[in-house]
C-alpha cells in the first residue's frame, strides 16, 4: 500500500436513513445495548473487577482542556498521518476486539472492508472467529495481533502462517499472562467457551433482530464459529470444553519471545499492552518498531493506570519507535489529546463494535465518519494544518 493509495478524506456514501439519528461514537452503544443480548453487551461493555480502570481511561481525558489558538488560516487543514513505513487517512483505527462476530455478522469482515474502504488500518485480534487469510483478503490495511503462550515452535509457526498471508504488521499482546476477573461475565451468563443452556436461549429468543441476522445466519451460511488464528491451525469451535487447554500458558511468554518474534518477522513489529516507560525502552532494545500504550481498556488489571497518564513518559524515551495509544477515545477531542501528548496514531475499539452490531458496514463506515469529521472540525478551531503542529502547549490540566 503506497502513501498515494490512501484518500485524504474517509470515503463515505450517503448516509442510510436508519444512521442518520447517530451523531456521536456514543449513540451505538445505547443501541447495541438494546440489540444484543445481556450476555454479549457485558462482555464487551464490562472491564475487571470493579472497572476501576474503564472509568479512569475516560477521566483522563477529561482533566485536560485545550488552549486554542486563533486567527490562523486553517483552511487547507488535512488528517493524513504518516505511520511505520504507510500513509493513513486519519490517526485513529480499529482496535482488535475477539470474538466480534458473535455480536456482529462476519464482524472482522465488516472491520477489514469498512477500514480499507475509509483508508485506516485495523487489527485482527487471535481470538476472532474468521480464518485471518479471508480479512486479510478482505481489508489489505488490516494488521494481525497475537496472543501468545511461551512455546516457540508454536509462535514461529504462527508467524509464518501470518506472513504467507500478506499482513504487513504483527502486534504482540504483552498485558495477558493470565485471563482476568471478570466477574460481569459471570452476573451476565457469559462464558469462553460458551455453554447452551436455556438462559442462551432466552437471550437469543428475547434478540430476535441479533438471533436471525447473527447467530442464525451465521450458522446457517459457515457453521459453528472456530477460534480461527490464534495458531498456525485451525482452533477449536466457540463450544469447546478444551477451549483453554488449546490456548496454552501464556504466562511463559517472555521478551526472549519478542526477540524470537523480531528474528523470523521482516515487517513492522509492535508491543500492545505497555504502561511502563522501562519495558517501553526494553521493546525498543529487542528491535520493536512501535508500542501500544494500553491497559487492555480496562479488561485486565483493574485499577491500572490509564494509558493518557503514561504517553508522555513513554513517549519520551521511545527513540524512533512509533507510539500508539488506546483507551477510552471517544471524540475526536480525545484523538487530538492523545497526539498533542506524544502519540503518532490512536485505535479505538467498543464504539466501532457497537456500531458494527446495530448498522453492519455501513454503521461503521458512519462511524469512522463521525470521527474523523470531529477532528477535521476541531482541527480548524484549534488553529492548526496539520497533526504534527499539535504538542503539549495546546493543552492544560483542568481538574
Amino acid at each position: 500500500m503506497s502513501a498515494a493509495s490512501v484518500a485524504t478524506v474517509p470515503p463515505g456514501p450517503e448516509v442510510p436513513p436508519g444512521l442518520r439519528r447517530f451523531l456521536a461514537l456514543d449513540d451505538f452503544e445505547a443501541a447495541a445495548r438494546r440489540h444484543l443480548p445481556r450476555m454479549l453487551y457485558g462482555f464487551v461493555s464490562g472491564a475487571a473487577e470493579t472497572d476501576a480502570a474503564l472509568r479512569d481511561n475516560r477521566a483522563a481525558f477529561q482533566e485536560l482542556g485545550f488552549v486554542p489558538r486563533v486567527l490562523a488560516d486553517v483552511s487547507a487543514r488535512q488528517t493524513g498521518t504518516a505511520l511505520l513505513g504507510r500513509r493513513y487517512a486519519a490517526p485513529f483505527g480499529i482496535a482488535p476486539m475477539g470474538a466480534s462476530a458473535l455480536s456482529a455478522y462476519r464482524g472482522d469482515l465488516v472491520f477489514a472492508r469498512a477500514a480499507a474502504a475509509a483508508g485506516i488500518p485495523m487489527i485482527l485480534s487471535a481470538s476472532s472467529l474468521i480464518r485471518l487469510e479471508e480479512v486479510r483478503a478482505e481489508g489489505p490495511t488490516a494488521w494481525y495481533q497475537a496472543y501468545l503462550p511461551g512455546e516457540a515452535p508454536r509462535i514461529e509457526a504462527l508467524v509464518d502462517r501470518v506472513a504467507a498471508a500478506g499482513y504487513d504488521t504483527f502486534v504482540l499482546t504483552a498485558d495477558v499472562p493470565v485471563s482476568a476477573n471478570r466477574e460481569n461475565n459471570v452476573r451476565n451468563g457469559y462464558s469462553l467457551p460458551l455453554k447452551p443452556n436455556l438462559r442462551l436461549a432466552w437471550e437469543g429468543i428475547s434478540h430476535p433482530r441479533w438471533l436471525f441476522g447473527t447467530a442464525l445466519r451465521t450458522l446457517k451460511n459457515h457453521g459453528m464459529p472456530h477460534f480461527e488464528n490464534m495458531d498456525a491451525t485451525r482452533g477449536p469451535p466457540v463450544l469447546s470444553a478444551n477451549l483453554i487447554r488449546k490456548i496454552g500458558r501464556r504466562d511463559g511468554l517472555s521478551w526472549e519471545h519478542l526477540a524470537l518474534i523480531r528474528a523470523r518477522w521482516r515487517g513492522p513489529l509492535l508491543v500492545k499492552g505497555l504502561l511502563s516507560p522501562e519495558d517501553a525502552k526494553i521493546a525498543r532494545d529487542c528491535g520493536a518498531d512501535g508500542v501500544i500504550v494500553s491497559n487492555h481498556g480496562g479488561r485486565q488489571l483493574d485499577g491500572a493506570i490509564a494509558p493518557l497518564r503514561m504517553l508522555p513518559e513513554i513517549a519520551a524515551v521511545a527513540g524512533g519507535m512509533a507510539v500508539i495509544l488506546d483507551c477510552g477515545i471517544r471524540r475526536g477531542t480525545d484523538v487530538l489529546k492523545a497526539l498533542a501528548l506524544g502519540a503518532h496514531f490512536v485505535f479505538v475499539g467498543r464504539p466501532f463494535l457497537y456500531a458494527a452490531a446495530v448498522g453492519g458496514e455501513a454503521g461503521v463506515r458512519h462511524a469512522i465518519t463521525l470521527l474523523w469529521e470531529e477532528i477535521h472540525r476541531n482541527m480548524a478551531m484549534l488553529g492548526i494544518t496539520e497533526l504534527s503542529q499539535l504538542s503539549a502547549e495546546y493543552l492544560r490540566r483542568v481538574r
